[in-house]
């Protein structure tokens, strides 16, 4: 129940109102702005009320319970205060959205309509289309950690400790051609392999997008392709600085960055098929487990062999080429295996090192 101001009730009750709605948005970086549908600016809490903005608004859906109560609000691009570039560098995401009825020959006759934050945002060259959340929106954000296999943490961030300063994983470049805001050929990151920066960050050094950061997603040596257009123009010259992505896998965290004993996911989690998995007569059905982490290690001459406990062959095997006169396979060297394999005593045994050539 909302309880109206001094003053309010009586108004209404007249039959003859002059009310109109006051829009007040505070953006993620802390600027507030204020909009109004009335023809005159108007001004409260310390807020110029923007007129003739072309806002309009639709209606508000409410209801009992948790259920998000929204609108949507349609505006034109014709305040200075309110533009497309703002728009795309994101300093509306999110923005806190009071919505207030008012009096406008009194604005002390006013109420909260709504509070909540702004939703989605559909825009092109000349307006724009906004969702406005209520505040129950925040209940279905995902609080706490989520047992899944990819790691939930930020890369570079505290739980993560993966130093982003460090050469490794830091470049910089200047933009040589462009193709679109999105993409264009850059010089200066030739010493990096290539999707070394894919998922990584970009962040605009100089030129009309100076400050506003950007996800990179692909990279090779030559070229950089964001996920979304730049919010201004890129120009031939324009310098940025980018730094180290990260797919979130277990595998990039060992290989890439040596920090498995931070990885914060749960790799080893049995998915839906395995779950789910029975005996089949076309198994082995030992008694052991399938999955891929326990199965044993097959590699080349150095690595850990296969289990059995017998001698591992080391020389060079080379089979009766009659037995396959077309394609028969042949080894480096003349001189047959002697050793056993797997302590089974076969003569010519197979070691991991045995490297095998198709004879055509």
């Amino acid at each position: 129940m909302k309880t109206l101001p001094t003053g309010m009730q009586d108004h209404l009750d007249t039959g003859a109102t002059t009310l109109c709605r006051c829009w007040q948005v505070t953006r993620n970086d802390g600027t507030t702005f204020g909009f109004t549908d009335h023809d005159e600016d108007l001004a409260f809490n310390s807020i110029t009320f923007e007129a003739e903005t072309g806002f309009t608004a639709t209606n508000v859906d409410s209801s009992l319970g948790l259920n998000v109560d929204n609108l949507d609000v349609v505006g034109a691009l014709n305040s200075a205060r309110l533009n497309d570039q703002d728009l795309a560098r994101g300093l509306f995401d999110n923005a806190a959205i009071t919505i207030w009825l008012v009096n406008w020959q009194a604005v002390s006759q006013r109420i909260i309509l709504r509070a909540g934050n702004l939703g989605e945002v559909s825009r092109g060259p000349l307006a724009f289309n906004a969702e406005v959340r209520g505040l129950a929106h925040n209940l279905n954000q995902v609080a706490g950690r989520v047992f899944q296999r990819v790691c939930d943490a930020d890369l570079g961030d505290a739980r993560c400790g993966v130093d982003l300063t460090a050469a490794t994983h830091n470049g910089s470049g200047v933009v040589a051609l462009v193709d679109s805001n999105r993409a264009f050929v850059v010089t200066g990151l030739e010493g990096f392999s290539k999707g070394w920066f894919s998922r990584g960050l970009l962040t605009w050094a100089t030129g009309a997008n100076a400050g506003l950061a950007m996800e990179i997603k692909h990279h090779t040596s030559g070229r950089v392709e964001l996920w979304l257009p730049a919010a201004d123009d890129v120009a031939v010259n324009d310098t940025f600085a980018v730094t180290s992505g990260c797919d979130k896998s277990i595998a990039i965290c060992r290989q890439k960055f040596a920090n498995v004993t931070n990885f914060r996911g749960f790799p080893h989690m049995p998915g839906n098929d395995y779950v789910v998995s029975y005996p089949n007569s076309d198994n082995t059905n030992d008694g052991k487990s399938s999955r891929q982490e326990n199965q044993p290690f097959v590699g080349s001459s150095g690595d850990t062999p296969l289990a059995g406990g017998g001698t591992i062959d080391t020389g060079t095997f080379s089979p009766t080429p009659e037995t396959d006169p077309i394609t028969s396979p042949t080894v480096s060297g003349d001189v047959p295996d002697t050793g056993s394999f797997d302590g089974g005593g076969v003569s010519g045994g197979i070691g991991p090192d045995d490297v095998f050539l198709n004879r055509q």
